[in-house]
């Protein structure tokens, strides 16, 4: 082969895989939860891309695809033991969906940082069956072909997942109404109003802070409205009197960027249903934080 031949073959494989790039991070960032270990998945499909006999291949949208599904689930079945042994409690790295927000995807499921910390307890092919099919809508067969399996066992795969999902989380409200419980629920965090945060939180809401054992945040989950409610009016005090707030789009929901003297200190998302506040999440490891505060866009 020629030397200008090699180099055609290569930058045509360059343009197929950059066509299908943004669909490939968001199979990998749905399944993983981070993006950090979503691109190190997508770099991993380039390198095979670049050493497969692509004559061979009919779709090469369809083999990068198949061939990031199958690291991903890789990826995460090795990360389950991590995340075991994570201090605190674990919350997907959130992603600026302003700048991407579908992600490649043609609906945005499986995006939201509720449906990625529910989707952490499924086994990781079921992840990956759920997200084909909830967020990228492929046939059951495809997503068979993806995961080696059959399409029967795909199908109960989905179904499984679905359950799951179905009996862990509330119907969502819209973008508007969530936005609009979260500036109650902000206003009175910050000023330390009981009353104020027990109107707005479902009954059994969960507070999660994911500080990675580095800032000082709570190392169990929070439960129930009522010691949430006092958790945080406890320390309303200390924290909120030096913050700044910015509201920020993460995952395709409104959320606020907290910080301090310059310096991002949280992400505060929350999952919202018409009961009220379901899940408060609090993304403050600098590690997950950084990425996306570099992401912005203004």
């Amino acid at each position: 082969m020629r030397a200008e031949d090699g180099t055609d073959s290569l930058d045509r494989a360059a343009q197929q895989f950059m066509a299908a790039r943004p669909q490939l991070f968001g199979i990998a960032y749905r399944i993983l939860g981070t993006a950090a270990e979503a691109e190190d998945v997508v770099q991993d499909a380039w390198l095979r891309w670049q050493k497969t006999d692509r004559g061979e291949i009919k779709e090469p949208a369809a083999f990068l695809a198949t061939v990031t599904a199958r690291l991903a689930i890789n990826v995460a079945q090795s990360a389950r033991m991590r995340r075991e042994s994570y201090t605190g409690p674990w919350l997907p790295e959130p992603v600026d969906t302003k700048a991407d927000p579908q992600l490649g995807a043609e609906r945005a499921e499986a995006l939201d940082m509720a449906v990625l910390l529910l989707l952490e307890k499924l086994n990781p092919v079921e992840r990956a069956a759920y997200v084909l099919r909830e967020a990228f809508d492929y046939p059951y067969k495809r997503i068979a072909e993806i995961l080696e399996t059959n399409e029967a066992n795909t199908r109960q795969l989905v179904t499984r997942a679905r359950k799951h999902m179905t009996a862990e989380r509330k119907e969502p409200v819209s973008s508007t109404a969530h936005k609009r419980l979260l500036e109650v629920f902000l206003d009175a965090a910050r000023t330390g109003s009981l009353s104020g945060l027990e109107n707005v939180l479902a009954e059994d809401v969960v507070s999660y802070a994911d500080g990675g054992g580095i800032r000082g945040a709570s190392k169990i989950p929070v439960v129930g409205r009522l010691h949430v409610s006092k958790y945080l009016v406890a320390f309303a005090p200390r924290f909120w009197p030096p913050a700044e707030v910015r509201w920020v789009e993460a995952n395709g929901r409104p959320a606020v960027l907290v910080s301090a003297e310059g310096n991002p200190v949280a992400l505060l998302c929350v999952d919202v249903s018409e009961r009220g506040i379901e899940r408060i999440m609090w993304v403050m490891n600098p590690a997950k934080l950084a990425p996306y505060v570099a992401s912005l866009t203004d």
